[in-house]
């Protein structure tokens, strides 16, 4: 790799579209991807994800205003579409220039029309080919596509097998997350069609990233069997590091897990700000949008607050730690710029090794 140039950079329809040195993302992580990741993993070229669920709409602004501030590159802010106040969420993306709106759950088709027609790149979330399909028919410029390696809310299909599933089905940008962590991976996506790589851990295991140091010790001693799939947060599949919490969370109860999601409701009302009314009409528009059954609904109400027990309090005790897979193969702290410079070289060395074709 010491035969690389000192800035290795791949052209790709997502390096393009968005304007980004490489075809990379930093995905918008709740509680860990602020300001300082974000214009650190922009600074570096990769494309910055500003995560706004728990953020309050005047919260959004003053992060968007501190990221570009920090940074002259292009970045984006992460939305949930089923917010109540999704249409404010996108005027600041507007009213501020952001480059990329991207999305957890499909946007609708007028919120995809309303960005594009203000310039805006939309590029959504998905885990699955049919809900690729459906985001890229009503206007989305790309995608990215998370197999069930991925941390967080995740699917069963392994990213070996959903990404070249969606990069056949769809005529738009696909992007690739799900264990992803070098320039090996990179090259991977690359041979199976896809336009770049999305990193969620690997870029939580930054020195910009603001996570807690015993957070992150606790991410770097775990091994690629550390991470486990439960619903015993919020009902949904949600991969994560095994952690006693976690063991607690599963062997409680029903009634346990309600009264917790209810207490942990009202700590996010009081964390954000956000009146009870809102809470449950978004927590209601949530519930359509995934057919959760009531209590998978009130659960739901656990997972921004145990994350912020660990991504900000430093609590590992007390709260959640989301990870995909590939935590359990990283074991360094570089930062944002050394390690999209690390990815590029290693995509470089990994190209060039290739055996030629006759």
């Amino acid at each position: 790799m010491s035969d690389a140039p000192a800035d290795v950079t791949l052209a790709t329809p997502l390096t393009r579209l968005v304007g980004v040195r490489h075809p990379l993302v930093q995905t918008g992580m709740g509680w860990v991807a602020g300001p300082r990741l974000v214009s650190a993993a922009a600074n570096a070229g990769a494309l910055g994800i500003l995560a706004s669920a728990t953020m309050t709409v005047e919260q959004l602004r003053a992060a968007v205003r501190e990221v570009a501030a920090r940074t002259d590159a292009p970045f984006g802010v992460n939305l949930r579409a089923d917010a109540g106040d999704a249409a404010d969420r996108v005027r600041v993306i507007v009213e501020e220039g952001v480059r990329v709106a991207s999305f957890a759950l499909a946007p609708s088709r007028e919120l995809i029309a309303r960005l594009k027609d203000a310039g805006v790149v939309v590029v959504p979330s998905v885990g699955a080919r049919r809900h690729a399909e459906k985001v890229a028919a009503w206007g989305a410029d790309a995608v990215i596509v998370q197999g069930g390696e991925g941390g967080g809310h995740t699917g069963e299909v392994a990213t070996g097998v959903l990404l070249p599933q969606v990069v056949d089905a769809v005529d738009i940008p696909v992007v690739a997350a799900g264990g992803f962590r070098d320039g090996r991976g990179l090259v991977a996506a690359l041979a199976y069609g896809a336009a770049g790589i999305a990193m969620g851990t690997r870029f939580l295991l930054t020195s910009d990233s603001t996570v807690p140091d015993a957070v992150k010790a606790r991410y770097l001693a775990a091994t690629v069997k550390d991470t486990t799939v439960t619903t015993a947060v919020d009902g949904l599949p949600h991969r994560m590091l095994r952690s006693e919490l976690v063991d607690a969370l599963e062997r409680s109860g029903r009634a346990a897990a309600l009264l917790r999601a209810v207490r942990h409701a009202a700590a996010f009302q009081r964390e954000t700000g956000m009146s009870w009314r809102r809470m449950v009409r978004d927590g209601l528009a949530m519930k359509h949008g995934k057919d959760l059954t009531w209590s998978q609904f009130l659960l739901a109400a656990n997972t921004p607050m145990l994350l912020k027990g660990s991504m900000v309090d430093g609590r590992t005790d007390l709260g959640v730690m989301a990870a995909g897979q590939v935590a359990g193969l990283i074991d360094d702290l570089p930062s944002c710029a050394e390690l999209v410079a690390r990815v590029m070289a290693e995509a470089h060395a990994t190209l060039h090794a290739l055996p030629a074709a006759d």
